[in-house]
């Protein structure tokens, strides 16, 4: 069981280091991320968009770790649903991070271009990192709800097996829902991620996590719920032999 312990923390402290990245990103680029600014200004705070692009990829690859250390323990009670999460949260919202710090160091790359040839043409440049951006911040909202479809196969699994209090796998089943709804609104255009209401919306549930990764790295599993390779056995041997 020492295994699990260990896989215990490790997942806590990646769940607090992509947090941490990911709120970092936001205050590294601040208003710079704005299609309006001139090749100059965006050239002339490169090194944060810079940084915020390696924050968001730190993010991105932080947290698709968690998924592959936590599979062996989920595929315990749930192969399909354990399989799910790899599938979503470690590929699929691992590709929006990538698509988004992308988007970032073309947009500084482009920007350095125009400043460097003494390019007049300024509204071809606005065009240029519209689009950019744009394909930046389609890429969030449909990351949040790869995120909460991977949210809901975790914490069902969490609820059902016990691996940890079901108050906090149960508060996660509950948080993901204004979660999934905020990246709806967000797909939809009704409002964006970094709006007041859409961060309400995600507070429960970037508390939630917080909560857990805390708790383990404190405590761990709850080694009871981990069923024994020699039970494991049984268990495959009873559902697939002949009945009758």
């Amino acid at each position: 069981m020492k295994t699990y312990r260990i896989t215990a923390i490790v997942v806590g402290v990646l769940y607090i280091i992509g947090t941490v990245a990911g709120i970092l990103s936001v205050v590294a680029t601040g208003n710079i991320l704005d299609a309006s600014n001139s090749p100059a200004e965006i050239s002339a705070n490169a090194n944060q968009l810079i940084l915020g692009a390696l924050l968001v990829l730190t993010m991105g690859l932080t947290l698709a770790m968690v998924p592959v250390l936590m599979y062996p323990v989920l595929k315990k009670h749930n192969q399909v649903l354990a399989m799910g999460y790899v599938v979503f949260r470690g590929a699929l919202e691992t590709v929006m991070p990538l698509v988004l710090a992308i988007s970032w160091l073309a947009l500084v790359s482009l920007s350095q271009a125009y400043v460097q040839t003494g390019a007049t043409d300024v509204s071809a440049f606005q065009a240029s990192s519209a689009l950019l951006l744009s394909i930046g911040t389609t890429s969030v909202p449909l990351g949040e709800i790869v995120f909460s479809l991977g949210a809901l196969m975790l914490y069902s699994v969490m609820f059902q097996s016990r691996l940890i209090p079901r108050w906090i796998s149960g508060w996660g089943l509950v948080a993901v829902i204004p979660y999934l709804v905020a990246a709806f609104v967000d797909v939809l255009g009704l409002t964006n991620s970094e709006s007041a209401i859409s961060s309400l919306m995600f507070f429960p549930m970037l508390i939630q996590e917080m909560v857990m990764a805390v708790w383990l790295i404190v405590k761990g599993f709850n080694t009871a719920a981990i069923p024994s390779e020699s039970a494991q056995t049984d268990i495959t041997r009873y559902q697939f032999a002949p009945q009758g």
